[in-house]
């Protein structure tokens, strides 16, 4: 019965997922039926319904809804120009140096709001039109705009990150994941930084005109509010003042003011800001709440262990079975929001990891790049329509300036598996793992 009920489980959700049904729904129907081959009809129900409703009853995912909310107050309140300004004013003299505008704004914005999506908006629809007239074809200004948006789902605060420690049953805490997130997020920066120069060399693209001390100093005095959020809410959780939930809150509080100080948000943008988190929020927790049902469904079934155990009889090398994990995530990342993701597929190949001597911060940093790379990529590429739409360039012309970039990305994914320090070094200086 185990065996037929895991047929059942992934026919069922990927042949839904194939003809088009949404994520949530095709996990919760396919939950459903497998639950129906071991129980009967009310109980079935009654089961998903629990599992549902426990699943998302958890103070750390309070966080994401709050987290949701600062980030639109962010995207309403100016922020994204400001920090435009800083980066320009920085590094906007190298070679391609909008292009390393556009990498670095949407570094510091995707860190700032915790979303790839509002990095994307908000970041391309500044500079793509201006890249446009220094001579940047739009189709590379897009695709190095979705590229460099992913590095805020690495670079702390970021939701992916809450929903990672709530999947791994609390081997691995919100705070060591935040820490953690630096060095693979810079990472991933600096790698399609490279790729950008060295395509800037080759068709010449123009730089900026130097600025003087005066500029630097003035554009930063204007973006260090903004930037002094990451150090409240990453330095509080680190240094043990108040948990991500309170610091999700905090950030609520701060971007509130801020926008208003900055006379970018006013009173009348707080019912759309509102409205359209309460959308996005009550998304991802259906989403949480069907993938928790699976993810106990998968226990009930014992199909960890029965991966783990196939997985370890089959292939004794532990390169290799990091390389089939990591092969496997990048295609569940082509057709699979990273949250349902996630919550599926830590409780599967967490435990193999483990087994093999990786630590779940590590792992979490590896699962989190995987599905980073995924949402850049067709089909579903969340992040991909995103960025094409707001630069309003085809898909279909932003793929081949694209690979390139998602080629420096892959380098790093591989160096963060088989390197684990540059995940664990910063948790380990703060004290936060063995």
């Amino acid at each position: 019965m185990e065996i037929i009920s895991i047929i059942v489980l992934f026919v069922s959700f990927f042949g839904l997922l194939a003809y088009g049904v949404p994520v949530a729904y095709s996990i919760g129907v396919s939950t459903m039926l497998t639950l129906l081959l071991n129980i009967t009809f009310l109980p079935a129900i009654t089961t998903a319904s629990q599992r549902m409703t426990t699943g998302i009853d958890n103070f750390a995912l309070l966080a994401i809804p709050f987290f949701v909310l600062a980030g639109e107050l962010m995207n309403r309140g100016g922020i994204a120009q400001r920090l435009i300004d800083f980066a320009k004013s920085l590094i906007g003299s190298l070679p391609g140096g909008l292009a390393f505008v556009n990498v670095i704004s949407a570094m510091l914005f995707g860190a700032i709001s915790g979303s790839a999506i509002a990095a994307a908006s908000a970041i391309g629809s500044t500079l793509t039109d201006k890249m446009e007239k220094e001579g940047y074809p739009r189709e590379f200004s897009a695709a190095v705009n979705i590229s460099s948006s992913t590095t805020g789902l690495l670079i702390p605060p970021s939701n992916v990150l809450i929903v990672f420690a709530l999947a791994s049953g609390g081997t691995a805490s919100v705070a060591a994941l935040f820490v953690a997130g630096y060095l693979p997020g810079i990472l991933v920066g600096l790698a399609i930084m490279i790729m950008v120069y060295i395509y800037a060399k080759r068709k010449k693209l123009p730089r900026a005109p130097r600025v003087g001390f005066k500029k630097l100093f003035t554009d930063f005095k204007n973006a260090v509010l903004s930037l002094t959020l990451l150090v409240i809410v990453v330095g509080g959780i680190v240094a043990g003042i108040f948990t991500a939930t309170e610091a999700a809150a905090i950030a609520v509080v701060y971007a509130a003011l801020l926008g208003f100080l900055n006379k970018e948000l006013k009173f009348s943008d707080l019912r759309p800001v509102l409205l359209k988190s309460a959308k996005t929020t009550a998304i991802v927790m259906f989403l949480i709440a069907t993938s928790m049902a699976m993810s106990w469904l998968f226990s009930f079934e014992g199909i960890p262990q029965l991966m783990t155990d196939t997985i370890l009889d089959n292939v004794s090398n532990p390169i290799v079975i990091f390389l089939i994990i990591n092969i496997v995530l990048l295609i569940v990342g082509t057709f699979m929001d990273m949250t349902p993701a996630v919550l599926i597929f830590t409780p599967i190949f967490l435990p193999v990891a483990m087994a093999l001597g990786m630590h779940p911060v590590q792992f979490g940093m590896v699962i989190v790049l995987n599905l980073c790379i995924g949402i850049c990529t067709p089909p579903v590429g969340t992040l991909l329509f995103v960025g094409s739409g707001v630069a309003e360039v085809p898909v279909t012309k932003v793929i081949k300036p694209l690979l390139s970039l998602l080629a420096a990305m892959t380098a790093v994914l591989f160096l963060i598996t088989y390197l684990p320090e540059i995940s664990l070094w910063l948790p380990r200086v703060f004290g936060l793992i063995d």
